[in-house]
This record gives C-alpha cells, structure tokens and sequence, in this order.
C-alpha cells in the first residue's frame, strides 16, 4: 500500500482466522519495523514469538488466573482506571465494539466473555511478546521506543495482509509468560501484539476508533511572525 493509505485503512483486529503465519512472514514483518527510531540508537528491544502449544499454554493459565481473583502481576506500572477523557474514549470505543457484535449491556455471559478474550489475546494463532533490556529501567524513553516498535510492526503485518492488536492484559501476568516463552530476567516485558489473518465474519473487525480533530490536539507556535515577517514584501502591490 501507499504510506497514507496504510495507515488510514489499518484497525485492531480483534477477531482471527484459524489459519498460522508463517514464520518468514514474522521475520518480515520484525525486519521492517526494527527499523523505528530508538533514543540514541539504543535498540534497547526484543521480540519473543509464540504460537501453538506455548501460547495456548500462556492464554489458559492467564485465563485461570485472571477467573480466580489473583493479582496481575505486571513488568511495566499501570495507569489505573482512567478519568475525564481518557474514560470517554474508552467507553466510546467499547460502545462501538459492542454495538457490532451485538452484545447488550444485560448480556452479563456475552460481555463477561469479551474480556475474557483479551486475556485469551484475541484467540490469535500468533502473539510477540515486546520486551526491553531492564539495565534501562528508571527512565521512560525506552518505553517510548517500544511504542514505535509496535506501531512498525502493526504497520507491517497491515501491509501483509495480517491485522493485530496490541494488547496489554495478555502480559497482565508476565510471571506466565516469562516462563513459558523463556525470556530472561534481565528483560522487562513491555506488552503483547495479538497477530493472524483478520475473519472477515467477525463483525467487531469493521469497527475503526475515531480520532479528535487536530484542533483539539494540536498547537501551533511562531507561525504569525512568520507570516509577519513575509508581509512587507507586499507592500506597494495591488491586490
């Protein structure tokens, strides 16, 4: 796709075909978006790949926690509950999801299930664990780095023909998932990218999240003595 088009047309896919990726197709897709900005050139990054019976091992156990009460317990902090907002945009984008599928808000079973599927990681046949080297923990510009890593990656897979979404409870317990994918404690686990071949049947994949307009996120600065320093030049012109 054209640069624009890709990322104008990519969503969260949230519902997957039972279909593996090939491996070569992964490394791909790691390939291109490895080549995101990173501070200093730090590439501070790493990427753990799971499928098969080590992801269905890593959603099961996750599951079984997260249905008897334990704790999460997470490498990175969390943000809590959100407020304000951040609170109406995750309502909104909750709302969108759940009109699609049908779910009322009565529907206790249907909706209780939906979040069980995040910490299934979306039944995708392909989840990438992101992690960073911890010697770099106490500072927040590695996390910025891993972001632009997920978003290269998202990126690639879209322009493959796989969707994905990045999603944080499937690491809610990366005890689990250290264990299970073997990654070593000098490596915090940052999040988790859900990957596979989009099911075209599965209505939440038609749900794209809005967007503010750039007014509400956007300032402009010096702009007005720029185009104060150009006015002169029209002086003495006819307009």
């Amino acid at each position: 796709m054209e640069f624009e088009e890709l990322v104008r047309t990519r969503r969260s896919v949230r519902g997957y075909k039972n279909q593996p990726v090939p491996r070569e197709v992964i490394d791909e897709i790691i390939a291109v978006a490895k080549g995101a900005p990173s501070s200093m050139n730090t590439q501070p990054w790493h990427v753990h790949v799971l499928t098969g019976a080590a992801l269905d091992e890593v959603r099961s156990r996750v599951v079984s926690e997260m249905q008897a009460g334990a704790a999460p317990q997470r490498d990175i902090r969390g943000h809590g509950r959100y407020e304000g907002v951040h609170r109406d945009r995750q309502i909104e984008i909750a709302v969108q999801l759940f009109e699609a599928m049908g779910i009322t808000r009565e529907d206790k079973e249907r909706r209780q299930d939906w979040v069980l599927r995040g910490f299934r990681q979306f039944d995708a046949p392909v989840s990438l664990v992101l992690t960073y080297d911890r010697e770099l923990d106490g500072g927040d510009t590695v996390h910025f780095d891993l972001g632009a890593l997920a978003y290269g990656i998202s990126l690639a897979a879209w322009d493959r023909g796989l969707g994905t979404v990045t999603n944080g409870q499937g690491i809610t317990r990366s005890d689990i998932v250290r264990e299970v994918a073997n990654i070593p404690e000098n490596e915090g686990i940052e999040v988790c990218i859900a990957m596979g071949y989009p099911d075209d049947d599965f209505a939440a994949n038609d749900v794209k999240s809005h967007r503010v307009s750039n007014d509400q996120m956007v300032s402009y600065v010096g702009f007005e003595e720029e185009a104060e320093a150009t006015t002169p030049e029209l002086a003495g012109t006819t307009v």
